[in-house]
C-alpha cells in the first residue's frame, strides 16, 4: 500500500476533475447500483507514469470537453483501496485487472473499456479523443 502523502495529489488530480472516490466494495456496488440508469465512467487510478501523463489528464479534458459526458464520474485507486479496486474489477470481467483503466457502463451493462496497454505510449489528447468518440455514441440522448 503506498503512503496516503504520496498518493495525495494523484487524487486530488482526477478528483478535482470532478470524479467522486470509492474507498470500499459497499461503495463500489452502492454506485454500480445507481449505475444502472444511465452512464457511469470508472477510472481505475494508479501511480505509474503513464496515469499522470496520459490516462488521467486525457480522461479530464474528455469529460471536460465532451458535447455528451457520462451522468456519474467515479475512481477507485489501485494499489491503495485495494478492496474498492478488486471489487471494482468484477464489474470489468472478462477483462484482467488492469490500472489506470477506463470503464464506462450504460444503464449498468459494461460497454467499454480502455486498458493500460490502450494507454501506455499514447498522448493524453489521443485517449481524450478516444473517449469523446465513445462518449458521443454511449452518452448522447436517444433521438426522439
Amino acid at each position: 500500500m503506498y503512503p496516503a502523502e504520496l498518493v495525495l495529489p494523484m487524487r486530488l488530480d482526477i478528483t478535482d476533475g470532478g470524479f467522486q472516490e470509492l474507498h470500499t466494495p459497499e461503495e463500489v456496488d452502492k454506485t454500480m447500483e445507481i449505475a444502472k440508469e444511465g452512464t457511469t465512467l470508472l477510472f481505475i487510478n494508479s501511480v505509474c507514469g503513464c496515469s499522470a501523463r496520459t490516462a488521467r489528464p486525457g480522461v479530464k479534458w474528455a469529460v471536460q470537453h465532451s458535447q455528451y459526458k457520462p451522468d456519474h464520474l467515479v475512481t477507485v485507486f489501485a494499489g491503495v483501496d485495494m478492496e474498492a479496486t478488486a471489487r471494482a474489477r468484477e464489474y470489468t470481467l472478462p477483462y484482467p485487472p488492469s490500472s489506470p483503466a477506463v470503464a464506462l457502463f450504460k444503464d449498468g451493462e459494461l460497454v467499454h473499456f480502455v486498458e493500460r496497454h490502450h494507454i501506455e505510449g499514447r498522448p493524453a489528447e489521443i485517449i481524450a479523443q478516444h473517449l469523446e468518440m465513445v462518449f458521443d455514441e454511449f452518452c448522447a440522448p436517444a433521438e426522439a
